[in-house]
């Protein structure tokens, strides 16, 4: 027999299914492009099964931000796990940019629509700003991690350096979704790996 969903467990599935449609439709319209009843008649409910889980669009958008936190701090923290070694932390995340790369273009377009939200609601920027801000802590701490394992000195705070990543990463992205030709799907992790060469490289050339 298919056991029954309790109504905890069914209220979770319906908001996850209107988060999903809404990511869709936020992609492929905006926003702004894309009204409450859209959104719901996406995910199979009507515009009261919206309501009884989102105040409004506003409250949708907060959710998304958070759901998209969450997910992407996960994919990040497994990457380190049991690791041997930073060399397998490195295909590791090649795996990953490969597999990002499938998807960049919606990827990207959410990441820009959630921006651009924010811009227009600066109430929304605290939210977004802890996002970029754990994204980057987690880019330092792993960049920190590194240079301990080649027995270097950062060459700056590793914060700053984590910024320093994170500003390039989201260059490199847009140059390979805009003009592809000779961007490749890992040239994160070759410019990341480039980066961390060159600040190994450098304790060595201050002790000669």
């Amino acid at each position: 027999m298919v056991r029954r969903l309790t109504r905890e467990e069914s209220r979770a599935q319906t908001r996850e299914r209107l988060l999903a449609a809404a990511e869709e439709l936020f992609v492929e319209r905006g926003v702004n492009g894309a009204s409450v009843e859209q959104i719901a008649e996406r995910a199979g409910f009507s515009r009261g099964a919206f309501y009884g889980n989102f105040d409004g669009r506003h409250d949708l958008v907060l959710a998304l931000l958070e759901r998209r936190t969450e997910r992407e701090l996960e994919e990040v923290a497994a990457l380190g796990e049991g690791a041997a070694s930073f060399a397998e932390v490195l295909e590791r995340l090649r795996a990953f940019n490969r597999r990002r790369a499938e998807h960049l273009e919606h990827w990207y377009a959410m990441r820009t629509e959630l921006l651009l939200y924010a811009l227009r609601n600066p109430e929304v920027r605290p939210q977004l700003a802890r996002r970029e801000y754990l994204a980057r802590k987690a880019l330092a701490e792993g960049i920190a991690a590194a240079l301990s394992r080649h027995g270097a000195a950062p060459a700056a705070d590793p914060a700053f350096l984590g910024l320093i990543v994170h500003a390039l990463e989201d260059g490199l992205l847009i140059q390979r979704l805009i003009a592809p030709d000779g961007v490749g799907d890992e040239v994160v992790v070759d410019a990341f790996a480039l980066l961390l060469d060159t600040w190994t490289s450098r304790t060595g050339m201050e002790t000669s």
